[in-house]
């Protein structure tokens, strides 16, 4: 794996368990436990109401760096472009302050009859598809234009969910303005092999999540109630080839993220901490210390 390639953690499976942001502990008790774990990044968000140097001096304190983060938006509403279009300009803007090039991009969780029974393509409707492409266009070119290049994560339970969803998007967008940033769990919830799209992209992936998945545990379930079943856990330890993956991403030296969204184990600092530990096996401890 290229020494050069920097991996962070997503402090959402801190949000996860807590019962949402505002159960949470304190975001800089939060990158505090992150850093302890071994990371020394975090998936990028400036919290509301902190600028971004507050935020950048957060970082500075806990001993972390920024990794990419996210933005999403109902892209088939084409009533609320105009908001969302602003608040990617805003997000873009905060991710060039924080010195990143990059940021994942991906349809706004809320489709219910997906997320009701995810991994399905229930519901799929070309139109809907055709207005998702016009409008997230729009705004990755904004995003653009900001100086960041938006990477598309195809996300389970959204209206860009199966990989002809994703494929569809990709080939229909120009890369100038809209990158590839698979995440592998959520490509292989859906039943997609992610090597195999990650090869046919390759020259477009703009940043990665590690993501794993034990799909079994999604069986009959609805997207909330499979991640309390732990459909998701640490890397390595679920369904995912990773071995294959990294194949697939070989030479790669950009960003990294993982997540876990529900810990697999007792607490999200352990899930932390197995997470850098199978990064330091696969990658190198280069990746973590920021080296």
């Amino acid at each position: 794996m290229n020494s050069a390639a920097r991996v962070g953690f997503n402090p959402l499976t801190w949000f996860a368990i807590s019962g949402g942001r505002a159960a949470a502990p304190p975001i800089d008790v939060i990158y505090r436990e992150i850093h302890d774990a071994g990371f020394s990044a975090v998936h990028a968000e400036v919290p509301e109401g902190m600028s971004v140097n507050a935020y950048r001096g957060l970082l500075t304190d806990v001993g972390l760096e920024p990794a990419p983060g996210y933005f999403s938006a109902a892209f088939a509403n084409s009533a609320v472009m105009p908001a969302a279009t602003e608040a990617a300009k805003r997000a873009a803007s905060e991710h060039v302050q924080l010195g990143l090039e990059r940021i994942f991009i991906a349809d706004g969780f809320g489709a219910l009859s997906r997320s009701a029974s995810p991994a399905q393509g229930v519901d799929a409707d070309d139109g809907r598809l055709q207005t998702i492409i016009d409008n997230l266009g729009t705004v990755a070119a904004a995003m653009t234009a900001e100086g960041v290049m938006p990477c598309l994560h195809q996300h389970v339970g959204t209206w860009i969910e199966s990989p002809h969803e994703l494929t569809t998007v990709l080939d229909s967008i120009p890369e100038t303005v809209l990158l590839f940033g698979p995440d592998t769990g959520h490509l292989a919830w859906a039943g997609a092999d992610p090597a195999e799209l990650i090869r046919r992209y390759r020259d477009r992936v703009g940043a990665v999540h590690l993501k794993d998945i034990r799909r079994q545990n999604a069986a009959g379930r609805d997207y909330r109630a499979a991640g309390a079943a732990h459909v998701w856990t640490e890397p390595g330890r679920g369904d995912v080839d990773f071995g294959s993956v990294l194949q697939a991403l070989a030479g790669f030296d950009g960003w990294y993220v993982v997540e876990v969204d529900v810990p697999d184990q007792p607490t999200p600092k352990e899930s932390a901490r197995v997470s850098a530990e199978w990064v330091r096996a696969h990658f190198g401890a280069a990746t973590l210390s920021g080296a």
